[in-house]
């Protein structure tokens, strides 16, 4: 039988959707826009594996994701760094964590999807 120190556990919000005011532009800071994100950890999961206490609360990423969109920022990489720090602070155990964060329908010339910014951190 495998220990459970040989598992690494993986636990994802995707595709979490605020409206919020981030943006360079004034414009943008005025009008808001819609953005999509995403949060991945992964860690060695406990052996009590019934205990909220010992995972990684997905409930709480939410929490942190959307505290944060309040706060308007003028850029992205702020946004996800700032959201990627508190997730290390209340997790000290993860090996790795990914936000990514896409500002839907951008405001510019042409027909654009998403802008995207990603931030990643690796304990090891």
């Amino acid at each position: 039988m495998t220990e459970p120190q040989n598992y690494l556990q993986t636990v994802a919000l995707k595709d979490v959707k605020c409206f919020a005011y981030h943006g360079f532009y004034e414009e943008e800071q005025l009008t808001g826009i819609y953005f999509s994100l995403d949060v991945t950890v992964t860690f060695i999961p406990d052996q009590e594996t019934e205990n909220l206490d010992k995972t990684v609360n997905y409930e709480v990423l939410n929490s942190i994701i959307l505290n944060e969109m309040i706060v308007a920022k003028k850029l992205l990489e702020t946004v996800v760094k700032n959201i990627l720090d508190q997730i290390i602070a209340k997790y000290s155990y993860l090996k790795t964590a990914e936000v990514s964060i896409k500002k839907l329908n951008p405001p510019m010339p042409g027909q654009v999807g998403h802008s995207f910014v990603q931030l990643s951190y690796n304990a090891v």
